[in-house]
């Protein structure tokens, strides 16, 4: 089986080392820690420029939390993926919900529409719905090309029975993508027992400061404590470690 390796990059950095590991794509974020956000100008331009064997997918998503745009954020949207177009992304990362916890059926198509030319996934926002089953089908009639999930569970590996189940009600009408927690333990378990041949992981390692003189006592996040002094980047050597287990999947030679 050939499989599609997407990483989940926050940095150009990130970018680099999912290349040089043998990612077939990154999906470009700022703001991990919500769920991904919309990257700067000039990171997108930055990744485009090193990324030369591997396809670039932005994210376009204006702000953390839910999924519940108002016509405002509709505008930003639309704006920024008419901006990830003309820096040459190859793809890009949407997902928008009802208040009732529906697809929002009106604004998906019409980013799939601005992003005509350009591979669309429906991202996680879908694991926050109400019925994944109906779901599926708004999207694919949508027009979006790929799925990311985890099953509507906290990982994709606690997410396997209906992440099979979704592989089996699409037949081919869209891809389904397993992602969140996927890494070199669990991912081949994950692709013999739901089928999907594509895969989105971050393989980020945590990276120390160089700072020498440092000022703990404050911190960047306010009243939220974060370690301004530490930060999380793909590496190489993790992206590689989860390809190879695809490569020598114990769970297919059962």
């Amino acid at each position: 089986m050939g499989f599609q390796i997407e990483v989940c990059a926050n940095s150009v950095e990130s970018c680099i080392a999912a290349q040089a590991g043998g990612a077939d794509r990154v999906e470009l974020c700022a703001g991990i820690p919500e769920g991904g956000t919309t990257p700067s100008y000039g990171t997108i331009v930055w990744a485009r420029k090193v990324l030369t064997r591997t396809r670039l997918h932005v994210i376009i998503r204006p702000r953390g939390g839910d999924f519940l745009y108002s016509p405002i954020e509709m505008d930003i949207m639309l704006n920024d993926i008419e901006t990830a177009k003309r820096l040459g992304a190859d793809g890009v990362v949407i997902g928008c919900l009802t208040a009732a916890g529906d697809i929002d059926c009106l604004a998906t198509t019409e980013l799939v529409q601005a992003a005509r030319g350009m591979s669309v996934t429906f991202h996680r926002a879908f694991d926050v719905c109400r019925d994944p089953h109906k779901a599926l089908e708004d999207i694919i009639l949508s027009g979006c090309d790929r799925l990311l999930t985890s099953g509507q569970q906290a990982t994709a590996e606690e997410g396997i029975p209906l992440i099979g189940e979704l592989r089996g009600q699409a037949k081919g009408r869209i891809a389904l993508m397993a992602g969140c927690g996927v890494n070199e333990t669990n991912i081949a378990r994950i692709a013999a027992e739901t089928g999907v041949s594509e895969f989105h992981f971050s393989a980020r390692e945590r990276i120390c400061s160089q700072m020498v003189y440092r000022n703990e006592a404050v911190s960047m996040g306010g009243t939220v404590r974060i370690d301004d002094y530490e930060r999380m980047e793909t590496t190489a050597e993790r992206v590689k470690k989860n390809i190879a287990a695809l490569s020598f999947p114990k769970y297919l030679m059962q």
